[in-house]
């Protein structure tokens, strides 16, 4: 399965770079578990924050950021199969659950819950 780690990147940080990095650092955490369990893990700003910055983006959160960063993971959704949303706060990894939902994806909340497919 394709699957969207979806959580907190900007919520509670106020932008602060620090902040956005730990967020990060939780989505991506989820990763390498779930590659070992024999999917592939996406996580939206692996696409996007190339592309913002390509766009030439100054500052989180700026026109540039607003039209790539939700909307591309918006697409990717409809490439996928399943999301794990991981803890924590985050109005844009709801909206995924819900975009997910409509799109008939499986939804996970646990690492545990993930199947193992490595045959």
């Amino acid at each position: 399965m394709l699957i969207l780690i979806a959580g907190p990147y900007r919520s509670g940080t106020g932008n602060n770079p620090e902040l956005i990095r730990q967020n990060m650092d939780n989505l991506e955490a989820a990763a390498l578990p779930i590659f070992r369990k024999g999917h592939i893990p996406m996580i939206g700003e692996w696409v996007a924050n190339p592309l913002i910055s390509l766009a030439g983006s100054k500052e989180i959160g700026d026109a540039i950021f607003t039209e790539i960063q939700y909307p591309i993971a918006h697409r990717i959704l409809t490439k996928c199969d399943a999301v794990l949303r991981i803890q924590g706060e985050s109005v844009g990894a709801d909206q995924d659950v819900e975009i997910a939902k409509e799109l008939g994806l499986k939804i996970f909340y646990d690492l545990s819950e993930i199947p193992d497919s490595n045959g």
